[in-house]
């Protein structure tokens, strides 16, 4: 198990809120309860969707998600909500946040625009270090998101490391590691949960 005091006490000298809580529906409550009448864009992200998030805070929120709308609007409309909720694909003990994408979108949720950005996050995302935890986005989540978007790719095949190949169906185009929180983002929330999440 990592060691969430540790972690929590890096996050939070480097400016995020943390929460912990030990299962996924504990975790879905608190983010429900906490987020009401707002604008809501999410990046794409299989926590967010076993968490169930969508449905949840549709009921009470305007919530946009590439995942169940139409067209690149949805996208464009998640940039612009006042929330932004996405999960990461390597979170090191010592508090640094890494993310790799495709399109850039969730990315750049994570960066600038947003009144707040909730990170959520499963204790397999979790690592050590920043070396490993980048080691876990490049080798873990990014072959098995390539493999569940259908990419042609070399890590789709055996989903064992990332082959930094030159496939034009490559969906890694971007990381981004936040060492601290961005001043771009007013609060950055990071919600650990003690159960697998995601990938």
């Amino acid at each position: 198990m990592p060691d969430w005091k540790k972690l929590t006490d890096h996050l939070e000298k480097h400016g995020f809120t943390v929460s912990r809580f030990p299962t996924a529906a504990e975790a879905a409550e608190y983010i429900n309860k906490s987020l009401d009448g707002r604008t809501i864009g999410i990046g794409g992200s299989m926590t967010v969707k076993e968490l169930g998030l969508y449905d949840l805070l549709s009921a009470h929120n305007e919530v946009h998600w590439h995942w169940t709308e139409e067209g690149p609007s949805a996208r464009e409309e998640a940039a612009k909500a006042q929330v932004y909720l996405c999960s990461v694909n390597g979170l090191a003990e010592t508090g640094e946040i890494i993310n790799i994408d495709g399109v850039g979108n969730r990315v750049a949720g994570t960066l600038y625009g947003h009144e707040e950005v909730w990170f959520i996050v499963g204790v397999n995302k979790i690592a050590p270090d920043e070396a490993s935890a980048l080691r876990r986005a490049r080798n873990v989540a990014s072959p098995l998101n390539n493999r569940r978007t259908g990419k042609k790719t070399p890590c789709t095949v055996s989903c064992d490391q990332c082959y930094d190949c030159q496939s034009p169906d490559r969906g890694c185009a971007a990381l981004v590691v936040l060492w601290r929180k961005p001043s771009g983002i007013k609060t950055a929330h990071v919600v650990l949960v003690e159960e697998e999440l995601g990938y």
